[in-house]
């Protein structure tokens, strides 16, 4: 298969690609870096980016920042940030990409355990995941051409811990090579509308 993966270069993506590229031509794309560079947040961009790669067998997103502050300190322009970024960037990302796809072609997305186990400093985090697992579904009953699209749903990644464990106390963090399993089974499976949580 031909699969676009964005955000390639996160600690995500790399486990992604490592898992996929074995198997598949895996294509790097980021904002900042890739074979490929493209932003979420401009569907323009993202579209004239697809259109000079030719036709996809799957589009794998694993990217998306969201603002990460307490909740009464988060400021419009964190939520706007974590909006634009990692759940409408997704969203244009399954609009636009589907005109690029094979029929029978895959998107997978990326939400996250914040969505149902939400921790202090998350709030932008957990509106993000729940609007996309919640698009996913809903965009599974209409895309067309026999067009595929599930999300994966990370814990706290083990590589991440340094960083991120003071939030996450008690989680069992999850290595990034067993999250990409998630990722093949929604690009190699069958099912659509799914999120494949891997917590």
């Amino acid at each position: 298969m031909k699969i676009l993966l964005i955000g390639a270069r996160g600690t995500v993506g790399r486990g992604v690609a490592a898992e996929l590229g074995t198997r598949h031509e895996v294509i790097a794309a980021g904002r900042t870096g890739g074979e490929v560079t493209l932003d979420l947040a401009d569907p323009a961009g993202l579209r004239r980016a697809l259109a000079a790669l030719g036709p996809l067998d799957a589009i794998v997103s694993a990217a998306g920042q969201v603002g990460w502050a307490p909740l009464l300190a988060l400021t419009p322009d964190q939520w706007a940030f974590s909006v634009a970024n990692k759940l409408m960037g997704q969203v244009n990302l399954a609009l636009v990409g589907q005109e690029f796809l094979v029929d029978g072609g895959s998107i997978t997305l990326t939400s996250g355990v914040l969505r149902d186990q939400p921790v202090p400093y998350g709030a932008a985090a957990s509106l993000a995941n729940g609007g996309i697992e919640a698009f996913v579904r809903a965009a599974a009953i209409e895309l067309p051409r026999g067009i595929r699209i599930n999300a994966v749903s990370p814990g706290v990644l083990l590589e991440s811990m340094d960083a991120l464990g003071p939030f996450f106390r008690g989680f069992e963090p999850v290595p990034s090579a067993r999250v990409a399993l998630g990722y093949s089974r929604s690009v190699e499976g069958a099912d659509t509308g799914q999120v494949y949580a891997v917590h």
